[in-house]
């Protein structure tokens, strides 16, 4: 679309993706820049809290001590669309 609009990537717009699917970011046309988040530790942190709640006696107790958010590092990976 930005193509057929006349534009160019990176010359004229950047374009960034999100999660770093691979082999699709790769193969764009061009490659196109993503941030990667460590899904595997996501899951893994996930399962900690879910059994954490778990292990804690009664629902109040696994809700006072759950927490509202959880910021997990991202990585931005530089390929030619930024």
């Amino acid at each position: 679309m930005l193509r057929e609009r006349g534009l160019r990537v990176p010359e004229d717009v950047a374009v960034v993706g999100f999660d770093d699917m691979l082999p699709v970011a790769e193969q764009t046309d061009p490659p196109l820049t993503t941030v990667r988040q460590d899904i595997e530790e996501m899951g893994r942190l996930m399962a900690r809290l879910l059994l954490r709640g778990l292990d804690r006696q009664g629902a109040e107790a696994a809700a006072a001590a759950a927490p509202t958010s959880v910021v997990l590092p991202t990585t931005l990976v530089r390929r030619a669309s930024a």
